[in-house]
């Protein structure tokens, strides 16, 4: 293989501007050095262009050598197959007919690409003018992109927008420089003013020689021979002879077999990092310390280029616009630095694009937890130190393949979830609730209270608004619980949702709300909003933490006796799990009826010991009976739920709460609907019943008196209740 060999490939997004005449004369000057030369056509826009400029008609195209380079690769010489030109340059088009064109496969270029190295010094790519897979496969492929233009504003416009597009692509812009073509063309531009537009270096400005590139056409005789004396010759032949000369302007690659073994190794890495099968095996440990050690000086170096450490990269994060323009702005670093950094290492595009992004992420944002963050499906995760990340996903924990490169990464995140909100987390102060801008809510906790490194947990912020009518689809209730918990919000009967972490209790209190009539007055009253209320007249009211200096805290408690002088129709409290737990009681006791709230707890029956308990370490000193006789007046139903073991959440219980037992001091509680798990499937779900006990509520009567329609028949008996077809497990 002839490790000298260089692609160059010549482009332009606009037409018109001379990029095939200039390719074919330059794989001409090229000859006339004494090099190896190969012209390839592959504007498939414009096929045949090349041939036609050079008075050939080719026998062999890309698309009739397909069958024949498996062989080729393994015996022969390609050479043979490409036609030859006096000048000393061999061609090889793409296609002879435009149906041939969908043949032409990236998996195709690159072995001709692989074929062609191994024989010539230039290979010269007429590329494509739109950006196609295959042309990116080209620039890949490529260790030098000439872009054409000339001095118009339409030609600089196009220009413009290709850089941009090729940088959004993570191409380097020290791989592409520009050949000014038509430079003295009266009424142009000014070169001197192109050259700040177009942010890349001009390599060779080509003087306007219309009558010269002409006749070459019309006869098929390269300029450079027809009329070598000309300006525009000299300057074709200038750029060549600099081309040959400077090994500075090449992006470097590594010979195809390695480049793919390489870029496959690490595709297969980045992909197994996002959590996603790959047919590629996991690489070396070595593969994981270079990207790991490319990822470290990439970030010193923008340290130095960016000013990162003195940026405002916080308050930046709070402009969207700034925020964009300084992503773009990295990603640009980025892109040139690994070109610089990893010559050769990197050739795949996509593999070079995830490693762009995540370097991007771990500069300006939460490092490997962007991904996640940014998946739909991903509802918590959970980093357990540096080199385990879980994730929760359809309420399944499983473990990912992220990692961050230490546990200072890990609290340099910590850091910037914090740091707008006016907190910190050190050594003095080692646990930290915070919320991220999207409404997630964090808990974060470090060493050494945390024995295996910092440790950070968040609770992804649903963009969903679930509705009664989603839960029953998803087989979480039945239409006629749902039916009966209607009745009771718009009874005004005051209901806790109980269950444990991430059973789906703020979830269920979000659909429940639907039926609070659109005229009442509602505050919200949370420690990290996740209510999210269809009605109009709402007010959401969230805690604040202390400071830094521990003041400006303001409590669940002194937000829910504002709220009692705020005439509000109903109080909805996110969760209910401290010294609020009395005024809530003694105000649902006291008129303000048709609250809701969340508690944790186990089953709808020790909802009661829990809030004994609250009352209790709140330090009102009462004896038990009054504190279960406050209980049992101010809560009317407790709807219990459960994640199972499948993942799926269910409504396991609602129960009546209906006072206390007679002289006892044992509150009386009624179960009206429950569910009953009968075993597991083969694919591991769930299989149950729900029913309803033969219980009839105590509140039936109420239901006439308001006018409420509600089958009363259906809690005389036990029953079981059929779900409508549902996507079981969600």
């Amino acid at each position: 293989m002839n490790r000298s060999s260089r692609i160059i490939s010549v482009f332009s997004s606009k037409g018109g501007v001379g990029k095939t005449i200039i390719a074919a004369n330059l794989a001409v000057s090229f000859a006339q050095f004494g090099r190896k030369v190969a012209l390839l056509d592959i504007d498939l826009q414009h096929g045949g262009d090349v041939a036609k400029m050079l008075n050939l008609k080719p026998s062999n195209t890309i698309f009739s050598l397909i069958s024949y380079l498996p062989k080729l690769d393994k015996e022969g010489s390609i050479k043979k197959f490409l036609t030859h030109h006096y000048s000393g340059v061999d061609v090889l088009p793409a296609v002879s007919r435009p149906k041939e064109i969908p043949q032409i496969t990236t998996e195709r270029l690159q072995a001709t690409f692989n074929l062609l190295r191994s024989e010539y010094e230039f290979i010269i790519v007429d590329a494509g003018s739109f950006f196609t897979d295959a042309l990116i496969h080209i620039f890949d492929n490529s260790n030098l992109i000439l872009l054409v233009a000339t001095p118009d504003v339409l030609s600089v416009y196009q220009t413009e927008w290709s850089l941009d597009t090729m940088e959004g692509m993570h191409f380097p812009l020290n791989m592409v420089k520009l050949v000014l073509n038509r430079a003295e063309s009266r009424g142009g531009v000014h070169g001197q003013d192109l050259r700040p537009a177009l942010r890349c270096e001009v390599i060779a400005s080509l003087p306007s020689d219309g009558r010269t590139a002409g006749i070459s056409v019309n006869r098929g005789i390269p300029f450079v021979m027809e009329a070598p004396r000309s300006k525009i010759s000299e300057a074709v032949k200038r750029m060549a002879e600099d081309l040959i000369a400077r090994e500075d302007i090449y992006i470097e690659k590594l010979d195809r077999p390695q480049v793919a073994e390489k870029s496959a190794a690490h595709a297969g890495q980045f992909w197994e990092r996002h959590g996603q099968k790959t047919p590629v095996e996991a690489p070396v440990d070595t593969d994981k310390d270079e990207i790991i050690q490319l990822k470290k000086a990439v970030h010193q170096r923008l340290i130095e280029e960016l000013d990162l450490k003195r940026m405002d990269v916080v308050n930046v994060s709070r402009n969207p616009e700034r925020a964009k323009h300084l992503r773009e702005r990295t990603a640009r670093a980025v892109s040139n630095i690994l070109a610089e950094k990893a010559a050769g290492l990197i050739s795949s595009y996509e593999v070079r694009k995830e490693l762009v992004q995540e370097i991007v992420d771990e500069a300006l944002g939460l490092g490997p937890l962007e991904d996640l963050l940014r998946d739909p499906e991903v509802t918590e995760v959970m980093v357990n130190n540096k080199d385990h990340v879980y994730v929760e996903r359809h309420g399944k924990i499983e473990l990912t393949s992220k990692k961050f490169i230490s546990n200072e990464q890990v609290r340099a995140v910590i850091e910037r979830i914090v740091a707008p909100l006016g907190r910190r987390i050190d050594e003095s102060v080692p646990m930290v609730d915070a919320r991220l801008p999207d409404g997630s809510r964090v808990n974060a906790i470090i060493p050494p209270l945390s024995l295996k490194g910092p440790t950070l947990t968040i609770r992804k912020f649903s963009r969903e608004r679930y509705t009664t009518e989603d839960l029953v689809r998803f087989g979480t209730i039945t239409p006629e619980m749902v039916d009966f918990l209607r009745v009771c919000v718009l009874l005004r009967k005051n209901m806790l949702i109980s269950g444990g972490t991430g059973s789906g209790k703020t979830t269920l209190l979000n659909a429940l709300s639907q039926f609070i009539p659109n005229r009442e007055r509602i505050i919200t009253i949370e420690d990290a909003a996740e209510v999210k209320l269809r009605q109009t007249h709402w007010i959401s009211l969230e805690a604040r933490m202390p400071n830094i200096e521990g003041k400006g805290g303001v409590s669940i408690r002194e937000l829910f006796r504002n709220s009692l002088r705020m005439r509000p129709d109903r109080i909805i409290i996110g969760e209910c799990r401290g010294n609020e737990t009395p005024d809530m009681l003694q105000a649902m006791n006291t008129g303000h009826d048709g609250s809701l709230s969340t508690i944790h707890a186990n089953s709808t029956h020790h909802v009661l010991a829990r809030l004994d308990t609250m009352v209790l370490m709140s330090g009102i000193e009462l004896p038990v009976r009054a504190i279960r006789e406050q209980i049992a007046g101010a809560i009317h139903v407790i709807v219990h739920t459960a994640r199972l073991s499948d993942g799926s959440r269910k409504v396991m219980c609602i129960t009546e709460v209906s006072g206390l037992k007679g002289e006892s001091n044992e509150i009386e509680m009624h179960d009206i609907f429950s569910f009953k798990q009968t075993g597991i499937d083969k694919e591991n779900k769930v299989l149950g019943d729900y029913k309803t006990t033969g219980f009839v509520p105590s509140f039936t009567e109420d239901m006439k008196v308001k006018g409420i329609e509600f089958p009363i028949e259906i809690f005389k008996t036990a029953r079981k209740l059929e779900l409508p077809n549902h996507k079981t497990g969600s």
